[in-house]
């Protein structure tokens, strides 16, 4: 849930394309700030507590996805969506991999925008108990006990289906790219060629659906997939 003091970063030089997004940070109830260069933007999230910041690439002064890593390593909790017109797959790639939790061309429509914004809202709203349970409305991961539980349904899961909803639990709502799959829950740091995660994600899509009645890990055609648990209900 969102609260007119959740405060949301943009650093975006065109002044059409920050109104815009300013427009839609104000339709969720959130406070934008805004900044026109890299330097301004990495000073301003040094500064304060953001949930979300927004980053261009093509800023005066550097490129967003750049950015990323100096705000994580300034000890930012703030989840990073990039906005750029550098939209091929292999941008968005690229951003994904050196950081960003969400990455969306330009021209943008204005709904995707706040759809993608509330998913990175939602995951700092998911609950971790006693580091153990992380629940997304009806849906329970008990990470000690290593079960997955829908309206008290137990889901039976492979270890290896255990890991992966567990690695797309902890990055809910952002883009995960296969890559990043590989190098994360199978530990491999180069491509095998094979469709190993795409079995898995395949079987573990499947059951998840069943149980919940409506679809939990999204395709990103093109670029990965995205667990949202709670999409088609957050409306």
């Amino acid at each position: 849930m969102t609260t007119p003091q959740t405060r949301i970063l943009i650093v975006e030089d065109d002044p059409v394309a920050a109104d815009a997004l300013a427009a839609a940070v104000r339709d969720l109830d959130c406070d934008p700030v805004v900044m026109r260069s890299y330097e301004d933007g990495l000073k301003a999230a040094g500064l304060a507590e953001f949930r979300v910041i927004v980053f261009d690439r093509m800023l005066p002064g550097g490129d967003g996805i750049d950015a990323i890593a100096k705000i994580r390593a300034a000890g930012s909790s703030a989840l990073v969506l990039v906005v750029s017109a550098l939209g091929r797959a292999s941008n968005k790639i690229e951003g994904l991999e050196k950081g960003a939790d969400d990455y969306l061309a330009k021209p943008f429509d204005a709904e995707e925008l706040r759809a993608r914004l509330r998913a990175l809202l939602r995951r700092h709203d998911m609950a971790v108990l006693d580091n153990d349970l992380i629940t997304f409305g009806p849906l329970q991961i008990r990470t000690k006990a290593r079960t997955v539980h829908v309206r008290n349904q137990h889901i039976p899961v492979s270890p290896k289906e255990f890991e992966l909803i567990t690695y797309f639990a902890r990055n809910a709502g952002e883009t995960v790219t296969r890559m990043q799959l590989l190098e994360n829950v199978w530990n491999l740091h180069f491509d095998p060629q094979t469709n190993v995660v795409d079995v898995h994600v395949g079987r573990l899509r499947r059951k998840l659906e069943q149980a919940a009645g409506h679809p939990v890990i999204h395709t990103d055609r093109g670029v990965g997939y995205v667990f949202d648990p709670q999409k088609d209900h957050a409306e």
